[in-house]
């Protein structure tokens, strides 16, 4: 239970987030520096927080070829273009909030398709995306107008972060140009570990499939995350079963502390394995959440283990309670609505469970778990 008496609710996990990451005893993100699906590569066309398609994929280089006077040229340009685009989005959003939100809800869809279609115009994808996500947000009910100020002030910080790139740290620097949609190739030495396939599961929309699979390394203690496209109705390539461990060498993108990872070699199959991702309680999952903010303040979630936590009714909702604590976090409306809530539950049958997944600003959304005891892995996406 909380000071007051009552556990916690989705409406206090981002201010709680915020709370835990400046309090004086800041956990690292994940062991190794690693963080959710985020920092360079990472704007997908069709949201926020997913990579630019082309990126992933069971190969890449060792090493980068030389960049040719010709490129250089080519990305000088598009960076121009996308100076201009972030100054002509700045321009909107401050006649957006001098006219009122009222009027964007007005508006319709048709006024945030003209300002994406601008950005898709200056080559800048990412921020064609958000401003996508603000036209979704205008009609989504009674917290429309605070949702629509949040993302609104997200979008303006992107853009302002863009205008300001060169004042930026390096690190924070290639978050924001993966954010406003420029692509990065691995980086980092590769790193040869069996790494444990956490979790894998699907996202669409009217153009490709993305693939996200998350792994952890059973020697480095990294939590990688790997993604792979396929066109529209189509699988990816990429298929890791949950569960199992693959021996495999993995390249690391930049960033500032994002786990986004390429598939460099395998070196076997898939098999089973004992390991498990260490877990924290559920005011860990908060302090890491509100760390990786001050990283990437438009991080959407994290990647989190928790440890024997209790999946308990709350209301409509549920929540993942601390069994050996007085708090807990609320599963995300999402998840409610899925079969692996309910095999959750089967699998806890009211004691303490180990349970991974991602951690944002509405809640926790499972993706796997363990019982306390031994036995193995259950998908929950």
């Amino acid at each position: 239970m909380t000071d007051e008496g009552v556990r916690r609710t989705v409406t206090q996990v981002p201010a709680q987030a915020c709370d835990a990451a400046s309090d004086g005893s800041r956990e690292p993100v994940l062991r190794g520096g690693g963080r959710p699906s985020g920092g360079a590569g990472e704007p997908v066309p069709g949201g926020p927080d997913e990579p630019t398609p082309g990126e992933a994929g069971d190969a890449v280089p060792a090493s980068p070829s030389p960049v040719s006077p010709a490129a250089r040229r080519r990305a000088e340009r598009r960076a121009e273009r996308i100076t201009a685009g972030a100054a002509e989005l700045e321009q909107r959003l401050a006649d957006l909030l001098r006219g009122g939100l009222i009027s964007a809800e007005q508006s319709g869809p048709a006024l945030w398709e003209e300002t994406a279609a601008r950005m898709v115009d200056a080559q800048a994808p990412g921020l064609a995306g958000r401003v996508r996500e603000l036209g979704a947000l205008a009609s989504t009910g009674a917290d429309a107008p605070v949702r629509l100020l949040e993302e609104c002030a997200l979008l303006h910080l992107l853009a302002q972060a863009w205008l300001r790139r060169d004042r930026l740290p390096g690190p924070l620097a290639a978050t924001v140009r993966s954010r406003v949609g420029l692509t990065a190739s691995p980086d980092g030495p590769a790193i040869r570990d069996d790494w444990l396939v956490l979790a894998q599961y699907d996202t669409s929309d009217s153009r490709l499939t993305t693939r996200r699979a998350w792994l952890y390394g059973a020697a480095s203690g990294r939590t990688a995350l790997l993604l792979s496209y396929g066109a529209a109705g189509r699988a990816p390539d990429l298929t890791l079963p949950a569960g199992l461990a693959v021996d495999a060498e993995l390249a690391p993108y930049p960033g500032a502390g994002q786990p986004r990872m390429a598939l460099t070699e395998r070196f076997g199959a898939p098999a089973p394995t004992t390991v498990r991702p260490p877990g924290t309680t559920t005011s860990g999952a908060l302090a890491r959440y509100g760390a990786a903010l001050r990283d990437d303040p438009w991080r959407e979630s994290v990647p989190v283990t928790l440890d024997r936590v209790v999946p308990v009714p709350d209301g409509d909702g549920w929540q993942l309670a601390d069994a050996d604590e007085d708090h807990a976090l609320p599963v995300g409306a999402a998840a409610r609505s899925r079969p692996g809530l309910w095999r959750l539950v089967a699998l806890s049958g009211g004691a303490p469970v180990r349970v991974f997944g991602e951690c944002g600003p509405r809640g926790f959304t499972p993706l796997a778990a363990w019982p306390q005891g031994p036995g193995e892995a259950v998908p929950l996406c």
